[in-house]
């Protein structure tokens, strides 16, 4: 039997984008990285929702939202494998698993306090090692994610 996707408790997005698969520990980083608070358009977030694979997750619908390469780098920073799901028309347009990217430009900031991007205006550049760590282009300083300041 098919529902009336308008009549649902929390009503199916038009056009929009879904965060899912959000460590429940992360979702209210991950909105306040956003600014949802400051966002006009319906935004749904749910947490501590039962998941196959994470036990307990987090969503975030946003109406009328879709992300630049920028946002989505960001949140590979605060959630590598999070799920994002763009929605035209009621139907799924777009649905993939963010995954952190091999570099990042002027999305991280450096820790270390004599690197040149701390004392200069320009940006940053950090390279990918490995799933966890990053490394500044300029002085070589190793970060690893769960440490990572965003700019």
């Amino acid at each position: 039997m098919e529902q009336n996707k308008e009549n649902m408790m929390v009503a199916a997005l038009e056009n929009g984008s879904v965060i899912d698969h959000i460590p429940t520990d992360k979702l209210f980083t991950v909105a306040q990285l956003l600014q949802l608070s400051e966002c006009k358009e319906e935004v749904v977030i749910a947490n501590n929702l039962k998941s196959n694979v994470m036990n307990k997750k987090g969503l975030i619908k946003i109406s009328g939202k879709f992300f630049s390469e920028s946002e989505i780098s960001k949140l590979a920073v605060l959630c590598p494998n999070i799920r994002l799901t763009v929605i035209r028309n009621y139907e799924v347009a777009e649905k993939r698993e963010v995954t952190l990217p091999e570099s990042l430009t002027n999305i991280v900031k450096c820790a270390n306090p004599v690197c040149i991007t701390n004392n200069e205006p320009m940006k940053t550049v950090f390279y990918r090692k490995d799933m966890q760590t990053l490394k500044c282009r300029y002085c070589g300083k190793e970060q690893n994610l769960k440490d990572i300041k965003l700019k």
